[in-house]
């Protein structure tokens, strides 16, 4: 009986749940809470109307349109390039296959400063391809669309990332099976690897999306911080801390992170749903 007891006990390798608990509560408090709190403590210094005047003046209008807008489309063509790369390194072998395996994780380990210098340098009107682009007056250093540039390339491996290990546990028999029903490519597709994908294809365009509103040193240097054009709301929020006007700084960041959480929230909703209803399909 006693041999039967052991053998049935659960063995866990880390302390009880009550010591985990307090301990992830702890680090949870010390490492993202209490920040955030104390943004909100130290916007309160500041009336509503000195609030609503410090959020709504014109060059923080257009930092959030350009941060916010930027930061969306570029995780949206990430999640269909992103998708493209993943599909391909796992369904196909080719020569320096590991190569680029490699260098969809640079933007991880390559600093800010010096992605956000490459970039100005590569797309500068004398850059190796901005000067493709120049003599039919489409100008990308010092422009919107550097920083389209520069998001774009630091939220790839994301997506790649978050859809690759989808793609290769996807078995083929699946697509087998629909092609013996008579199902064309892109029934395929759109009917059995789709759905089986989309919940990490959107996990990875969150993660892509939130990554790009904070980006700052690859952004600068690729986009000039001209006032009311390429200014994103992280330089606007700097420019207010060089000047020691913490609450303003602070007011502007408390804008991001209810817009960011409110974004958020929205696709982890839209993730849920695309989860329960891959489930009930399945069923």
């Amino acid at each position: 009986m006693a041999a039967k007891n052991l053998r049935t006990k659960k063995v866990r390798v880390l302390p009880g749940f009550k010591l985990t608990l307090g301990f992830t509560l702890f680090y949870l408090s010390l490492i993202v809470l209490i920040p955030l709190a104390a943004v909100f403590w130290k916007t309160s210094s500041l009336t509503w109307p000195q609030f609503w005047q410090t959020v709504t003046m014109p060059t923080a209008v257009a930092s959030y349109k350009l941060t916010f807008g930027a930061s969306f489309f570029a995780a949206l063509i990430n999640a269909f390039f992103g998708f493209i790369v993943a599909w391909v390194l796992v369904r196909y072998e080719f020569f320096g296959k590991k190569i680029v395996d490699a260098l969809v994780d640079l933007p991880f380990a390559l600093p800010t400063a010096v992605a956000g210098i490459t970039l100005a340098a590569l797309y500068s009107d004398s850059g190796w391809i901005g000067k493709f682009f120049a003599p039919l007056g489409l100008h990308i250093a010092n422009a919107r669309a550097g920083v389209f540039v520069a998001l774009t390339f630091i939220g790839l491996p994301f997506i790649v990332r978050t859809v690759q290990p989808i793609l290769e546990d996807l078995d083929p028999e699946l697509e087998e099976a629909a092609s013996s029903l008579g199902a064309n490519r892109w029934q395929v597709f759109w009917r059995v690897i789709f759905p089986m994908v989309a919940p990490a294809l959107l996990t990875g365009f969150t993660l892509a999306f939130a990554r790009a509103l904070g980006e700052y040193g690859s952004v600068i240097f690729i986009a000039g911080n001209i006032p009311m054009k390429t200014q994103i709301t992280p330089v606007v929020i700097m420019q207010e801390l060089d000047m020691f006007d913490y609450a303003k700084a602070t007011a502007l960041a408390v804008v991001m992170l209810i817009v960011s959480f409110v974004l958020l929230l929205t696709i982890n909703v839209l993730q849920w749903w695309a989860n329960r209803h891959n489930s009930t399909n399945l069923a």
